[in-house]
């Protein structure tokens, strides 16, 4: 074969190559060279262009660092490989922003978690600087061990509108809804260290490239939807089996929790929040509990709550008439800090999800809320009479039903002379009005056989 036929057939195969490669929609965002189409936000971590990698070193005494794009994405698929010192907690920024009137700057955005700790909830997605854990791996443990420690891990995040899932190594880790960003720069995180750690620990970044037209999703993995839009069911809730309890607009489905019809005073429909309003001091309270129309036995129950200063509230299941009396288990809803009552009881039983008087929850921070901004509680009933309560993605309770423990903390309860308490094989839902100002939304059920 001649010279010229050769360089030909070399010519052809390369675009030809060229071609498949734009064809795949994919862009690098590192060039290989240097850190061009790049910025340096927050804090003073060093990161440098070396070959085909991009690495970041910790450095003592600077907040957290965060190598940008300059560019912003909405929708998008992005793909990374990382390898990060075992002892070192990194992330990536996507749809994140720094703009001067918040914070002075500070950067702020959905961030998929990088942890190598014992802890294991890499590929979860953290809201810095805003919100905290929206998706830890407590609700998708199967994923802990997606993640390789001294080795190299494969990211990939698809964002495409109001949904954000994440895998590791091409293991499904968590399944977000939410719509407060839909667009902001990307940026690779090193993380601020204490005085204690020593500095120079790296993470390495390689083959960073992201779609942004054409996205095809991945087909559906059946793992735990955290939705924070309100009122919302996605396709993937729908077919695991979750309805809407309330549907955000009108008072179907429940009743007043001491006669056949709706509260007419005391309770508010507004903007998709359903909403026990203040009694004013005084006068006679308006409202009154309210209850499912339906009987529940097993399932997994969402709500998201929110609180206003020093109010008690709480959502209690299994409700019947026991006595004379409307009575059911209570997960607690209360600010803990201001509202007496989480100062009775037994061990912290009336505080934030307990079961009220009877179970203290556990006080883990990732799982606490300021006052004021909105919550997810989600209570767990096995077939089996196991029960769960949850705060914020985090179990802060479990018990079982009828068990010598549960029976044993009823009798040194105000329950303790109600024959039968909390043994109900079925029984209502109730939003209990306290007189205190207290909303609710998200409000959504999935039977369990």
């Amino acid at each position: 074969m001649n010279l010229k036929l050769v360089t030909l057939l070399f010519l052809f195969i390369s675009v030809n190559v060229f071609a498949q490669r734009s064809n795949s929609g994919w862009v690098d965002l590192y060039n290989g060279k240097d850190l061009s189409g790049w910025k340096l936000l927050g804090g003073k971590a060093i990161y440098e262009a070396k070959g085909d990698e991009i690495i970041g070193t910790t450095v003592s005494n600077t907040p957290n660092s965060f190598l940008a794009t300059e560019k912003e994405y909405g929708d998008f698929i992005l793909e990374v490989e990382l390898l990060a010192h075992p002892l070192m907690n990194s992330g990536i920024q996507f749809r994140s922003l720094s703009k001067s009137e918040y914070q002075n700057g500070r950067v702020h955005g959905y961030q998929m978690e990088i942890d190598p700790s014992a802890r294991a909830w890499s590929g979860g997605v953290y809201d810095e600087g805003r919100r905290g854990w929206l998706y830890n791996l407590e609700l998708n443990p199967a994923a802990k061990t997606a993640y390789k420690i001294n080795d190299w891990n494969k990211y990939r995040i698809e964002c495409i509108g109001n949904s954000i899932r994440t895998w590791v190594n091409g293991i499904p880790v968590s399944h977000l809804i939410d719509d407060m960003t839909t667009k902001g720069f990307i940026a690779m995180q090193v993380h601020s260290i204490p005085a204690s750690e020593p500095q120079g620990r790296q993470i390495r970044w390689k083959n960073i490239r992201i779609q942004t037209e054409n996205l095809k999703p991945s087909p559906s993995e059946d793992i735990f939807v955290v939705n924070m839009v309100s009122n919302d069911l996605s396709a993937l809730e729908k077919r695991q089996g979750y309805r809407l309890l309330w549907d955000g607009k009108s008072t179907k489905g429940w009743t007043a929790a001491n006669g056949s019809a709706f509260p007419a005073e005391g309770w508010q429909i507004q903007d998709g929040i359903l909403s026990v309003q203040k009694d004013i001091p005084g006068e006679k309270a308006k409202g009154g509990d309210i209850v499912t129309e339906k009987e529940f036995s097993a399932y997994e129950l969402k709500f998201d709550f929110k609180l206003t200063k020093g109010a008690n509230s709480g959502l209690k299941y299994f409700v019947s008439n026991l006595g004379g009396s409307i009575l059911g288990l209570e997960y607690q809803i209360l600010d803990d800090e201001n509202h007496p009552d989480a100062k009775l009881g037994i061990k912290g039983n009336r505080t934030q999800a307990s079961l009220y008087d009877i179970l203290p929850s556990q006080k883990i921070p990732y799982s606490l809320r300021k006052v004021g901004e909105w919550n997810q509680g989600m209570i767990r009933v096995y077939p089996d009479n196991k029960v769960e309560h949850w705060l914020n993605g985090i179990r802060v309770l479990q018990y079982q039903r009828g068990s010598a423990d549960f029976m044993q903390n009823i009798a040194l309860s105000k329950f303790k002379a109600v024959r039968g308490f909390g043994l109900a094989p079925k029984g209502k839902i109730l939003l209990q009005d306290h007189g205190d100002e207290v909303y609710f939304r998200s409000i959504k059920i999935k039977e369990l056989n």
